[in-house]
């Protein structure tokens, strides 16, 4: 054999090893991180709850519809701290659509497991992601499948290594040291954080505050579908392991990345009606029965396949 054809073979030889040792040791390290972030839950207390499947377990290999809750939580030191975001996906691979809501912070419910009843995002201070996930399955007579529970330093680290989101804010303010004008604009991790938590100079208050919410998180999940660079999945890897908790196993996510992904991009957002009240000096969002049951069978139409 000639040389320059030894040393072709060689090279390429290389070359394969090289990337199928990398290919190897991303698995592992992906698979790593699955199993880091992974906490099943224990509910607190049984929740009846129906759709239209009975309840019943999803199964990802057969791209079944699922309702996931995603929990944005405001940590503290030796202090659980309260969820300061409550938002709903529901996902329907089968219509190529994903519908999503917030849950108003200040929502008063019965606390399922604690036998109160006060502002939703209190669940997650009395019982953390069980009692958080119980009562979002009783306010709305749905079941939960999953939930993703993310602290928000770790919400704008993992904005900044997607490149950050691109927005339309409807109006221009300031808050905590930064403009925001009106119109498109992009936004770093913090700018983002910042921008999903204004609500005192928004004319929609609380409801404004999830409309931006909702608008940072569709464009997040938009570019995280897309993130593809290698040399930043390792800093991804690292942000997710210690900022994000999960239901998901290492295979359902595997699944809905490869599955799944092209059916987040048609994102349909609804929002739950209401009205503030005072009860006792404190301020609640009032959400009656009537509209309970309208959400309730927003969620079941856009579930049926």
């Amino acid at each position: 054999m000639k040389k320059w054809m030894k040393v072709t073979i060689w090279i390429v030889s290389f070359f394969v090893v090289v990337v199928f040792g990398y290919a190897i040791y991303l698995y592992q390290s992906v698979k790593s991180t699955a199993d880091q972030i992974y906490e099943p839950r224990n509910p607190v207390k049984p929740v009846s709850v129906t759709d239209s499947r009975g309840g019943l377990p999803v199964d990802i290999n057969s791209k079944e519809p699922f309702n996931a809750l995603i929990l944005g939580v405001d940590e503290r030191p030796n202090d659980r701290g309260r969820s300061d975001t409550m938002i709903v996906l529901s996902v329907n691979p089968g219509k190529k659509q994903v519908l999503m809501f917030n849950i108003p912070r200040d929502t008063r419910t019965e606390i399922v497991g604690h036998n109160t009843v006060d502002k939703i995002n209190h669940a997650y201070a009395f019982g953390g992601v069980d009692m958080s996930v119980s009562t979002v399955e009783q306010f709305l007579g749905v079941p939960i499948h999953y939930y993703m529970k993310v602290d928000m330093e770790g919400f704008a680290k993992i904005i900044d290594l997607v490149g950050g989101v691109d927005v339309n804010n409807p109006f221009a303010f300031d808050y905590e040291g930064q403009r925001y004008d009106q119109g498109n604009i992009h936004l770093d991790g913090v700018a983002a954080l910042g921008f999903s938590r204004m609500r005192y100079d928004d004319p929609k208050g609380d409801l404004g505050r999830n409309d931006r919410q909702r608008e940072v998180l569709k464009q997040m999940l938009k570019n995280t579908m897309q993130f593809s660079s290698v040399l930043h999945i390792q800093n991804m890897l690292d942000e997710l392991g210690t900022h994000v908790r999960t239901d998901v196993t290492f295979d359902e996510m595997k699944e809905l990345l490869l599955d799944y992904r092209n059916d987040l991009e048609n994102v349909d957002t609804v929002e739950i009606k209401g009205k503030g009240e005072k009860i006792n000096g404190i301020y609640y969002y009032i959400v009656d029965q009537q509209e309970r049951d309208r959400i309730h069978g927003i969620i079941e139409e856009h579930l049926e396949k």
